[in-house]
Order: C-alpha cells, then structure tokens, then sequence
C-alpha cells in the first residue's frame, strides 16, 4: 500500500515539477495580451502655459491648457486584420483633444495604431495612420512590452511622425510601485499643420500658401512598471512654433504652444490602482505559481521517496520470530 502511494506522489512530484517552468516560459508568453476591445482615457494639464490666439495671431499665457486622450479598441479591424496577420492584433483608435482655459478646442489629432497583441510590435497594415496621414511606425506607441527590460526602446512620436530612441534612466519607485523611467527628446522638427484648426476657414492648405512652417520639440517622460509594461505616470516638456511666411507678418516666429504637461491627479491614483492590480496577475503567472508549482513538487517527491523507504524497510526481528512447536504425546 505504501509502495503504491508513493508512486502516485512520484507522478504528482514530476507533474508540478514540469509545470513550473511550462507556465512560465510557455503559457504566459501566450495568455499575456491586450483585450482587444480595451477602452482607456487620460486627462493632462499643462498649468500656466502659453497658447497662441490664432485670431490676434499673438502668443498669450493662460491658466491651464487640457489634453484628453482616449484610446478604443477597434474589434471589427482587429479581427479583419488578423485573418491575413495569423496572430492576434489589437487596433487602437486613439485621439488627442486639446482644449483651452476657455473650453474650446485648440487642435485635436486622430490616430490608429495597429500592433501584436502580445509583444506590442507595430503591425503594418490598411489604415495605421496619424490625423490622417498614412505612416509606419517602427517602434512602441502609449504602451511597453510585458516584461520590460533595463534599456532603451524605439519609440513612435506621433507629431514629428518619426521613431526615435527613448532612453532608460534607471529604477525608482513611484508612490508604492517599483517603476523604470524612461526619457525621450524629439530635438526642433517641422512637423505638419493639424487638419482641424481652432478657427473656421483656417486651413493647413490655406496656412501653407502663407509660406508659415509649424516646428515642434519635446522631452518626453514615462514611469512605466517593468512587469506590465504600463505607464503609471507620464510628462512631457511640450513646445510648438509657427515660422516665416506672411501670417506672422514681421515677426520670424511665435510660440503657438509651450508647457509642462502631467496628468491630472485623479487619473494619477486610477492608474496606479490598476497597474497594481493587473501586476499581481503577471506575478501570479510569472512568479507565485511556477515558485508553488516547484515547491510543491520537491514536496511531493520528498514525502514519495521517504513512503518507497519505509515501503522497503526489513521487519522488526522480534515479530518474525517463530515460537518452538510443542512436543505430542501418543
């Protein structure tokens, strides 16, 4: 009876055992992925910024300029796209909308971002485009991979159009969660007019037949937490010009924006509460359950072996001693 239980223990010994490493090096990498129907907003505040009036055409300061970005996952083009791909992709319907001290729009910026579900490389296909304009990224957008690591990733700027290096600046933990922050510097670039302006009748055509060029600089900032691969926290040092042409008259250039952009507290806090609870799940997978997996095994196969040992201990001497037969009388 021992014997028998102690090879059931043997085989439950070597299944967890060959568990532990299967879930980690091959069940993640598989059931790790963006849903993608995901929906996700952002509130960011540029406090104290400048802003330029485009009907006085001056660069004036202002209280506070809010962006609202959302991104909305596309199911009906992810789907369509995947049946030529062979893998699961995610397309995110993403827009970035401006608004004024006075609440109306400053600029707002479409864009569709198509990548791999489960490593978040850019995936090139029908309709990745930014305000528009077809492009082709060839680095990560809004989100890093599962697992990041300690170095620099290329990364997609949305208003140049261009992939750059956004660098890794070290570890830090930021309110309670280990992070790694990484930095990013778009240098002074003529980048296209929005198609959709502030004032009716100003167009991107009609501005352009004035001769005036838009340049635009950042240094971006992400505190992004290595296992999920989000960003918890995010700034950027944001500056916008209009050059020469007519439109400024006899001036060479104008600040059409400059600030310091952060997310909004509250956006802050709802962020780190879900990257928190999303990287216990990555724990869950990655760590706590191959670690439990393996524990358990090395359990199983200690109680298996110390079962088949008492299984094949000899029997006590005096047990097996035999009493003399009595002698029988005729």
């Amino acid at each position: 009876m021992r014997r028998k239980a102690s090879l059931i223990l043997l085989a439950l010994a070597v299944f967890f055992a060959a568990l532990s490493p299967l879930l980690r090096w091959y069940a993640f990498p598989r059931l790790a992925k963006i849903p993608a129907n995901q929906y996700q907003d952002m509130v960011l505040e540029a406090k104290d910024a400048t802003l330029l009036d485009y009907g006085t055409m001056q660069a004036r300061k202002v209280p506070k300029v809010t962006i609202v970005q959302t991104l909305k996952g596309n199911v009906e083009e992810s789907e369509k796209i995947e049946k030529t791909a062979g893998k699961d992709i995610v397309v995110w319907d993403g827009l970035s909308y401006v608004v004024g001290p006075d609440g109306k729009m400053v600029s707002k910026i479409p864009e569709r971002y198509i990548f791999d579900a489960h490593s978040q490389e850019p995936v090139h296909a029908t309709g990745e485009m930014v305000d528009g304009d077809p492009v082709r990224r060839d680095g990560i957008e809004f989100k890093w991979p599962f697992m990041t690591e300690k170095r620099n990733y290329e990364y997609f700027d949305a208003q140049a159009r261009v992939t750059a290096p956004i660098h890794y600046k070290g570890t830090q933990d930021f309110r309670g969660v280990e992070v790694y922050y990484f930095e990013q510097t778009i240098p002074w670039t003529k980048v296209p007019m929005p198609r959709t302006m502030p004032v009716a009748g100003i167009t991107p055509e009609s501005v352009a037949k004035t001769g005036t060029t838009r340049w635009y600089t950042t240094v971006r900032k992400f505190w992004v937490e290595p296992l999920t691969g989000a960003p918890v926290y995010g700034e950027e040092i944001h500056k916008e010009e209009l050059r020469g042409g007519t439109l400024l008259g006899d001036r060479d250039k104008v600040t059409a924006f400059a600030g310091h952009v952060k997310m909004r507290e509250d956006y802050i806090d709802s962020t780190v509460d879900l990257v928190k609870s999303n990287r216990t799940l990555v724990l869950l997978m990655t760590s706590y359950l191959p670690w439990g997996f393996l524990v358990l095994g090395a359990a199983l196969l200690s109680l298996s072996l110390y079962l088949e040992a008492r299984s094949r201990r000899p029997a006590d001497p005096a047990s097996a001693r035999t009493a003399a037969p009595e002698p029988v009388s005729a």
